[in-house]
């Protein structure tokens, strides 16, 4: 699954740079960029569409490593289709995040990665006591402050979606559960299903009233 993702973005770049360059602004609307004028119109695919965009080859290049290299770890985790379900449930949470608190064009899969960083969070909270995944867990939890941080500083990145994602994606992990690692409680899982739509459509109808 993370090869195919990684293959998918590629060639839709690909496309985009074709139809007018990736940082178009006409291209990137055409392609289905986050907008949130459109999105209120009942364009919602575009809650969607923007994990597969980029703008501009080294914005491509760093999200197709990191997915690559953090990609590969949790499908080997969760099995390919929990992985990819976690991928899509932290992209669409991310960019529901930005279209609730940002109202800027946005693209890109971090929403998704930060979502995987999330995952991690949970196999390191449902875990602790293995020794490997608590060295994980606390890898990407220094990784993820770091991120955050450069966000912060850094103008132009849509931090909400980061956040949204992190946090879509901590809570999709527990929704699709990793039996091959272990059994998840089932209250956990529960809460989190619940907490997850809830968020989902709070943050939607938010947006869509603004």
């Amino acid at each position: 699954m993370t090869v195919g993702l990684i293959v998918i973005m590629v060639l839709v770049y690909l496309g985009m740079t074709l139809a007018g360059g990736s940082t178009n602004i006409n291209v990137l609307i055409t392609f289905g960029a986050k907008l949130n004028a459109l999105i209120q119109q009942g364009q919602w695919w575009r809650l969607i569409t923007p994990v597969f965009l980029h703008m501009g080859f080294t914005h491509i290049l760093m999200n197709m490593i990191t997915l690559y290299f953090v990609g590969m770890q949790l499908e080997a985790a969760f099995g390919h289709l929990r992985y990819l379900g976690i991928f899509l449930l932290a992209g669409i949470g991310g960019n529901i995040a930005s279209f609730c608190f940002s109202t800027s064009l946005s693209a890109g899969a971090s929403t998704a990665i930060f979502g995987l960083f999330g995952a991690f969070m949970m196999l390191g909270e449902s875990f602790w006591q293995n020794p490997v995944i608590r060295q994980l867990a606390n890898t990407f939890l220094l990784f993820i402050v770091m991120n955050l941080a450069v966000d912060v500083f850094s103008p132009g990145i849509d931090i909400a979606g980061h956040l949204g994602g992190l946090v879509a994606g901590f809570l999709a992990a527990y929704l699709v559960g990793v039996p091959r690692i272990g059994k998840v409680s089932v209250v956990k899982r529960v809460i989190a299903t619940v907490v997850l739509i809830g968020g989902y459509a709070w943050l939607y109808l938010h947006g869509m009233a603004q």
